[in-house]
């Protein structure tokens, strides 16, 4: 089990950041924030896929505006993106904001500033302070001789008090870098300086294929540390898949269940039915389900029938067919041919007797 830092709570509407709430997975809209039904559509997407909490770029007034009608019809909380405007922040904090996303040092002077945080506190929203490694000041980078952990921190610190010299508290704090061993460090030097809750992750990750290798090395290490109450995987890609490669970071440290854990061997030499194939169809039929169970598609008779017997349901292949194992016990012997859609009828049957017993459950005793 890992042992998280203690972080004071915020609050995102009803959704909780931080004070041992469940790590919270964001991503950010890449639609025009101006076209409404295009950004409506991707929110929905991302909620379909898992997403707690969406950003939402607002670059001008048009966006603001448009900013308002969106929000009035997500699923999801949204955040607004605002630099350098603050006029911007106070549009988007009366169109319903939940939360806002600036950089204290960009934002016109601590009279502005001043003005966010006195709306922000009457509408009850959090700010998140956002200092990345590419944007440090001039000043910082002279005082520290270049981009380093310090001066990361030290440019978070200095944004943090700006804000709290505005009797505003209600901040999460993120430093993030491209650099996985250099974010690392920064997080770990600021975690021991503040309270505030932490949004965590590795910017400009890179493609769907580098990012999420860079991502789950720079976050997971991070989340192995106790560090991060919400995480945003940042990829050149689809923010479906940021939310995707979330959940299965982390579940696999066990720190959040959603949906089927898929476990698959790597086929070698002793290998005698299509894997690959067969579990890439099984990853595929798997979206559908919702229910956090541990399903095996094994094909090597050394590991495999193991493996298989302790996953809740799992498949181990020999010569052209499979062995379907659940709980530990052999159920039936399957052609290659049907072995996915064996698999997939036993899933389904799990799951529908997982929500019968847990609808059980809740019903009142008489």
């Amino acid at each position: 089990m890992i042992e998280r830092y203690q972080t004071r709570p915020v609050f995102v509407g009803s959704l909780q950041i931080g004070g041992q709430a469940p790590v919270v997975i964001q991503s950010m809209n890449n639609t025009d924030t101006r076209d409404v039904s295009a950004t409506l559509e991707q929110i929905h997407q991302l909620a379909d896929a898992g997403c707690d909490l969406t950003r939402l770029a607002v670059p001008d007034s048009e966006a603001a505006e448009a900013f308002g009608r969106i929000r009035a019809r997500s699923p999801l909380p949204i955040v607004a993106d605002i630099h350098f405007d603050y006029r911007l922040a106070l549009a988007a904090i009366d169109a319903g904001a939940d939360k806002i996303r600036i950089n204290p040092g960009n934002i016109g002077g601590q009279d502005r500033l001043r003005q966010i945080a006195t709306a922000a506190r009457t509408r009850g929203i959090p700010i998140r302070v956002g200092v990345n490694a590419g944007s440090l000041s001039n000043t910082i980078l002279k005082r520290f001789g270049g981009v380093t952990p310090e001066a990361m921190v030290e440019s978070a610190i200095e944004a943090m008090q700006l804000l709290e010299a505005c009797d505003f508290e209600d901040i999460v704090l993120s430093i993030k870098a491209s650099d996985p061993v250099l974010n690392l460090e920064a997080y770990r030097l600021l975690a021991k300086k503040t309270h505030y809750p932490l949004h965590i992750g590795v910017t400009e990750a890179g493609t769907l294929r580098d990012g999420v290798v860079r991502s789950a090395i720079g976050i997971g290490a991070l989340l192995m540390m106790g560090l991060g109450d919400t995480l945003r995987v940042s990829l050149t890609a689809d923010p479906v898949e940021e939310v995707r490669t979330a959940w299965q970071i982390l579940k696999a440290l066990n720190l959040r269940s959603r949906g089927p854990l898929l476990i698959s061997c790597p086929t070698c030499g002793r290998t005698e039915v299509d894997l690959q194939s067969i579990a890439a169809a099984v990853e595929e039929r798997l979206s559908e389900f919702r229910e956090p169970i541990k399903v095996a598609v094994m094909g090597c008779i050394v590991n495999g029938p193991g493996e298989a017997k302790q996953a809740d349901i799992g498949i181990a292949g020999g010569k052209g067919h499979f062995m379907i194992f659940r709980d530990g016990k052999v159920l039936r012997k399957v052609s290659e041919t049907e072995a996915v859609d064996a698999l997939i009828d036993e899933v389904r049957r799990l799951c529908d007797e997982r929500q019968q017993i847990a609808a059980a459950k809740e019903q009142p005793s008489q």
